[in-house]
C-alpha cells in the first residue's frame, strides 16, 4: 500500500489546473496553468492558458499557448514550456478581459507560434 502512495497521478481535474506549475526548459518558474481550451466535439485540449506574473491577483497576465508546446515532466511533476520565455511573453495575451477565443484568435495564436492551424469551430 505504501508503494501506491508514491505513484504519480497522470490525470488532473480541470478545476485544479491552477495547481500545475509551469517551468522553462532550464527549470525557471514561469507561472502556472490557468485553464485548458478544449474542443467541444472532440474533447481534445487544443490550447493551454498560462498565468504569469502578478501578486495577489494584481498584474497577472494570461497567455494562450498551443497545447503541443507544453510537455509534462513526471520527475518534477511540472509542465515544461518548450519555447523561450521572452517569445512567450511577446505573444498574444490579456490582463483582465479574455478575448473571444474564436477561429480568428486561434489563427493569430497559431501563426505567432508557428504551428499548424487548429480548427476550433468544427
Amino acid at each position: 500500500m505504501a508503494e501506491a502512495d508514491h505513484t504519480m497521478q497522470l490525470l488532473i481535474q480541470s478545476n485544479r489546473a491552477d495547481t500545475m506549475a509551469v517551468r522553462s526548459r532550464d527549470g525557471e518558474r514561469i507561472g502556472h496553468v490557468h485553464a485548458f481550451m478544449l474542443q467541444k466535439r472532440s474533447g481534445r485540449a487544443l490550447y493551454v492558458v498560462l498565468a504569469i506574473g502578478g501578486f495577489l491577483g494584481v498584474g497577472k497576465a494570461y497567455y494562450p499557448l498551443p497545447f503541443g508546446l507544453l510537455d509534462y515532466d513526471p520527475a518534477g511533476d511540472v509542465d515544461v514550456v518548450a519555447i523561450d520565455r521572452r517569445v512567450l511573453e511577446g505573444g498574444p495575451s490579456w490582463a483582465s478581459n479574455a478575448p473571444d477565443f474564436d477561429q480568428a484568435y486561434a489563427d493569430r495564436v497559431a501563426q505567432y507560434y508557428g504551428v499548424g492551424r487548429q480548427d476550433v469551430m468544427v
